[in-house]
């Protein structure tokens, strides 16, 4: 005979609410739990209106998928820009490092992922057909002439690169990757051979 279930009360309820954050156990989660009922109830207060507010009205940009409150977020709006210029990368914290070198100045489209079919992460999930429309009809008005593949160094990263990079060479469009190497203010001495062996590959003539 099955066991009938426990109803949970309010203070299990929010432990396993808080379990859905990535790397929180329960342990983890139970601690975080105590800590604002015990210490910071109006900060718990704060959390839980900010998020009710931010899962509310919070989407997707229409033109760049990023994380947005308007239909066309202020980054796509911002007449400065060159529109002409797509970077592609997998999340919106990407999208933040990129802005925070202050040295692209063109737009962005985020996947909100990468290719992984072990992980059912294939060209839907990431946006792909969206990504087409955007390269080959921009509502900008203004064609794109080159796409910088911006996605993270890892084995899937790699491949959403690839995959992304033979479908618009295939079109016509020119398409760059960022690059990798010795990190700025490395030593020779501590760096990994793999990182060593890329920056090798990827050499440019000076000047």
């Amino acid at each position: 005979m099955a066991r009938p279930e426990v109803p949970q009360d309010a203070l299990h309820r929010l432990i396993e609410a808080l379990r859905v954050l990535p790397g929180v156990g329960p342990k983890s989660a139970q601690r975080m739990a105590f800590y604002l009922l015990q210490h910071d109830r109006n900060g718990a207060a704060v959390l839980a209106q900010s998020l009710g507010e931010a899962v509310e009205t919070v989407g997707h940009c229409a033109r760049c998928n990023t994380f947005s409150e308007d239909q066309i977020c202020s980054t796509c709006s911002d007449g400065r820009r060159d529109p002409s210029l797509l970077c592609i990368v997998e999340t919106p914290a990407d999208q933040i490092m990129v802005e925070q070198t202050l040295s692209f100045k063109g737009n962005y489209f985020v996947l909100m992922g990468r290719l992984s079919p072990l992980d059912g992460m294939g060209p839907n999930e990431i946006h792909f057909d969206r990504l087409m429309i955007r390269v080959e009809n921009p509502d900008t008005g203004v064609p794109v002439r080159e796409v910088v593949l911006a996605t993270n160094f890892t084995s899937e990263g790699e491949a959403t690169a690839h995959y992304i990079g033979e479908v618009l060479k295939a079109k016509g469009i020119k398409v760059t990757r960022i690059a990798r190497g010795i990190p700025v203010g490395g030593e020779l001495e501590y760096v990994d051979a793999g990182t060593l062996a890329r920056a090798m590959m990827d050499r440019r003539t000076l000047g």
